[in-house]
Formats: C-alpha cells, sequence, structure tokens
C-alpha cells in the first residue's frame, strides 16, 4: 500500500471463516487418476463405471463440483450419511477455500482429508485457507494476470484483478480500519497464535507468514521488520507451528502499543519506499519512476473523528476539489478542523 505493508492475516480468516486456525498442517500423497477413481468408489459411495469416465473427463485427477452435488442429493436421499457428508465437505472446501480459477473443479487428492470424518477437524483448515490464497495472490503479484484464486472474500474485495489495483493505490492510512473485528471477540476471542512469524504449509505449497510485518493490524507500532523468510530452507515447519510462542514473543518484543491505529515508528516509510513497491499501477512510460515518501500529519487520535475525516476525504477526492475552489472551503475547514482532534 503507499503507506506500508498490510496483509491477509490468520485472524482475518478465523474472525471472518469461523475456520480453526489451530491444528495440523497435511502433506498429501500424489494421486493418479487410477487413484482418484478408487477414492470415489471407496468414499464417495459412486461405482467405478460411474466414477472411471467422470475423471477421465475432468482431463486429469479431479471431480466436478456439479457431480458432487449430485452425489450428495442422491446419499442424502437415501440416508447414507458418511457418503453424503464426504461429497458435501469436498464440495464446500472445493469451491470456497481450494477454489481454483476454474471454479468448477476440485483436485481428488482433497478427498483423503475426508476419510476419518471424526479426525478431519484436527486440522488447521485457517492455515489451509490463507496458504491457498496467498499462493494465488503471488501469481496475482505478476501484472499479466487478470483473476484471482482461493477465497476472494478474504480480501473484502472485488474479484477482478484489474479492478482491485487501482482501488487499492488509491488507499490512505486514514482509510483503513485496521482492526475491524474488536467488536467481534465476544464470539471470536483474539488468539496470540496469529503473531506466529514463520513458514505455513499445507499440502506441497509453503508460504512465509510475517505479522511483523503488518503490525497496525494487531494493535502495534510498525517497525522497521526483520528480512523475510527464505521458506525453501524450511526444514522443522511443523515443529516451529506448535512452538509458536517463541516467535510471538521476537514479534510484539521489538514494538509496543500504538497510540493511533496507523501509528509507526521513525524511518519506517523511508525503509519502506527503499525497499518495497508502494504502488501497483505502474506508472506511465513518461512519468517519473521514483515516488516520493508521503508525509502524513499526526491525524485524529479519536476514531470518531478519525471516520469523520475520512469519509469529508473521500468525497472532496471523488469531485476532484482543490483547496483554492471557494465552493468547497467549507468543507476543507470540516477537514482541518477534524485532524486536529
Amino acid at each position: 500500500m503507499p503507506f506500508g505493508e498490510m496483509s491477509i492475516t490468520l485472524d482475518d480468516v478465523a474472525c471472518l471463516l469461523h475456520l480453526p486456525i489451530r491444528g495440523i498442517f497435511w502433506s498429501p500423497q500424489d494421486v493418479t487418476e487410477e487413484l482418484a477413481v478408487e477414492l470415489a468408489v471407496d468414499y464417495l459411495g459412486v461405482s467405478q463405471g460411474q466414477a472411471q469416465p467422470h475423471v477421465r473427463s475432468c482431463r486429469g485427477s479431479y471431480y466436478k463440483l456439479e457431480w458432487l452435488y449430485d452425489i450428495f442429493v442422491h446419499h442424502r436421499a437415501a440416508s447414507s450419511w458418511a457418503y453424503a457428508t464426504r461429497a458435501y465437505l469436498l464440495m464446500l472446501v472445493g469451491s470456497i477455500i481450494f477454489a481454483d480459477k476454474t471454479f468448477t473443479l476440485v483436485e481428488a487428492r482433497y478427498l483423503l482429508l475426508f476419510r476419518d470424518l471424526d479426525g478431519c477437524s484436527g486440522y488447521s483448515w485457517g492455515a489451509a485457507a490463507l496458504v491457498t490464497l496467498y499462493r494465488y495472490l503471488g501469481d496475482a503479484s505478476m501484472y499479466s494476470c487478470k483473476q484471482l484464486g482461493g477465497y476472494p472474500t478474504l480480501l473484502q474485495g472485488v474479484l477482478k484483478v484489474d479492478d482491485l489495483r487501482p482501488i487499492l493505490d488509491e488507499l490512505t492510512r486514514t482509510d483503513v480500519i485496521w482492526r475491524p473485528f474488536e467488536d467481534h471477540r465476544a464470539w471470536r476471542v483474539f488468539d496470540e497464535i496469529c503473531l506466529y512469524r514463520g513458514c505455513l504449509k499445507w499440502g506441497e505449497t509453503v508460504v512465509p507468514y510475517l505479522p511483523d510485518r503488518c503490525l497496525r493490524q494487531f494493535g502495534y507500532r510498525q517497525y522497521v521488520p526483520s528480512p523475510p523468510l527464505d521458506c525453501m530452507m524450511a526444514t522443522d515447519i511443523d515443529v516451529d507451528w506448535i512452538s509458536y510462542h517463541q516467535s510471538v514473543v521476537a514479534v510484539i518484543s521489538s514494538s509496543t502499543v500504538a497510540t493511533t491505529p496507523s501509528e509507526v515508528e521513525d524511518g519506517y516509510l523511508e525503509w519502506y519506499y527503499r525497499v518495497s513497491h508502494p504502488r501497483l499501477v505502474p506508472p506511465h512510460r513518461d512519468a517519473p519512476r521514483d515516488v516520493p515518501v508521503p508525509v502524513y500529519d499526526a491525524g485524529s487520535s479519536d476514531p470518531d473523528w478519525a471516520r469523520v475525516s475520512t469519509l469529508i476525504r473521500r468525497y472532496l477526492r471523488q469531485v476532484n476539489a482543490e483547496e483554492e475552489d471557494p465552493q468547497f472551503s467549507d468543507l476543507f475547514e470540516a477537514l482541518h478542523i477534524s485532524r486536529s482532534h
């Protein structure tokens, strides 16, 4: 963002999806087309004559979501609850947290997650959702990418990447509700494991999870973070995840609780503009490549006044208002008043 880094966190997943974030990571076995057929026969209750042509039509080890729905309806009517439950759960994760860019298929290997229906709650489903989204966000960072997989609700935004980039570039730090779930804590208490710094793993996909780069989302003042992790060199991810407390202490010991929602340490923005990319949309070829480091005033310390300031500024920006224009003088005066509170 123009004002620093933000990320989708484990806390976002827990509060928006109510998925468990504690649990074990999953390491799947490879699934061939032949095994995909066997899994469908054993765990979805279909015949080999049904499963074989279906898997072949998917051109890989996949099942169609529509096919799973038909299986679910059939077994529900026959009171075959184990088969119906597996078909429903596979359809659910395939269309939500594991959604790919086809939005019609789900990988057959995910059926292995539901072999034991009593034990499938032991997985870290929140981490699974986040790892999948991070992987697709990595693709979306390439400017040629036009579409995003994973569960886009976690982005709280539009689906098309082309539409999202300029919106993000226009954001300011006061447009952000840094801690949107504080009114939700009666239903979802904050879990300190969300401040774990390390690698998350789901299947063969390993991604870095770095809350020290988005501390304002946890109510802490943002400092210049440590260099990012090289997950290719990580060897004890499961052990690090279990012993998460050590990394949590390391993350928050270098910071203090923020006095204003968007507070950063001196020098943070200068560092950020030196090492990162504050804009998503490339500048016009004739425009200067260097983006000046923004200078922010202290802003309002009262959240209500901060909201008033944001709404006024957003309207002035929408109408391309200039401060010298007399028809907007009252609004600019109100903006300055709101910022001083």
